[in-house]
C-alpha cells in the first residue's frame, strides 16, 4: 500500500558507505517528487550517520517531521570494529593515520578490564571532525583548515558495550547508547585507556527505540517500490 507522504510517514532506510544522511533525504524527496508528481514535500532524518557508516537513517515526511525530535532523542544501538595501535584526527577512516603505537603487549584480558569504564554515564569529548557548532561555525570546517579548536566533554550514557569477536588489532564491537554519543569518540578513549592508539574503521547503526535495521529498506529499493506503484 502507497504511503501517504504529505499527511506523513516514517521511513527505515539503511544508508549504505559514501552517502551522507543529507544525501539520503534529498533522494528520497527526489524520488517522491518525481514518481508521485509532489511538487513540494518536507523531508527530514531523525540522527545523522556519517558517510562511512552504514545503517538505521529514520526519514520523515510530511507532517511525521514534526516527530524527528522525538525521535532523536531515543537511544541507539550500533555494530563496528575498532582497530588499535593508529590514530586519525577523524578519530575514523575519513582521515590519514596521524600516529602509530604498539599494541601487541595488549590482551583480551586488558580489553575486558577497561570495558566498566566506558559503561554507565560517562563524559566524552565530541571529535573535532564533527558537526558540533561553537561560536556558530561546525567543528569540521575549522578541523579542514587546520584550525584549533576545543569541544567540552559532554555527559552520555553507555546502557551496554561489548566486544563480539576479538582479532587483534581489530576489535569487534556493540554498543547500546543515548543521543548525542560519539562512537568515534568512544573508539579513540577505549584506545588511550587502554595505553595505544585506537580509531574506528567501521560502523553500523542496528537500532533506533523500537526501529531495527532488519525493518529497513535500501534507498534503491524505496526508489524501485515509488516506480512500481507508479506504474
Amino acid at each position: 500500500m502507497m504511503q501517504d507522504f504529505e499527511g506523513g510517514a516514517l521511513l527505515l532506510i539503511d544508508k549504505p558507505e559514501g552517502w551522507t544522511s543529507f544525501d539520503v533525504v534529498n533522494f528520497i524527496r527526489i524520488q517522491i517528487r518525481r514518481n508521485l508528481g509532489i511538487a513540494r514535500i518536507k523531508v527530514g532524518h531523525a540522527g545523522t550517520l556519517d558517510p562511512l557508516a552504514t545503517g538505521l537513517l529514520l526519514v520523515c515526511t510530511g507532517k511525521m517531521t514534526r516527530q524527528i525530535q522525538q525521535l532523536q532523542d531515543q537511544d541507539k544501538e550500533y555494530t563496528g570494529t575498532i582497530r588499535l595501535g593508529i590514530t586519525t584526527p577523524s578519530y575514523d577512516l575519513e582521515t590519514e593515520p596521524d600516529s602509530e603505537s604498539p599494541w601487541q603487549h595488549i590482551s583480551n584480558e586488558d580489553i575486558l578490564s577497561v570495558l566498566p569504564s566506558f559503561t554507565g554515564e560517562i563524559m566524552q569529548v565530541p571529535p573535532v571532525f564533527s558537526a558540533i557548532k561553537v561560536d556558530g561555525k561546525r567543528a569540521f570546517e575549522a578541523a579542514r583548515r587546520n584550525r584549533s579548536m576545543t569541544l567540552e566533554a559532554r555527559k552520555v550514557n553507555i546502557s551496554s558495550f561489548e566486544i563480539t569477536a576479538f582479532n587483534l588489532p581489530d576489535l569487534q564491537f556493540r554498543v547500546r547508547c543515548s543521543k548525542g554519543t560519539y562512537i568515534r569518540s568512544l573508539a579513540h578513549d577505549f584506545g588511550q585507556a587502554l595505553g595505544t592508539g585506537a580509531v574506528l574503521t567501521a560502523l553500523r547503526r542496528t537500532a533506533i527505540g523500537q526501529y531495527h535495521v532488519d525493518e529497513a529498506i535500501s534507498p534503491a529499493d524505496f526508489k524501485l517500490h515509488l516506480e512500481s506503484a507508479a506504474g
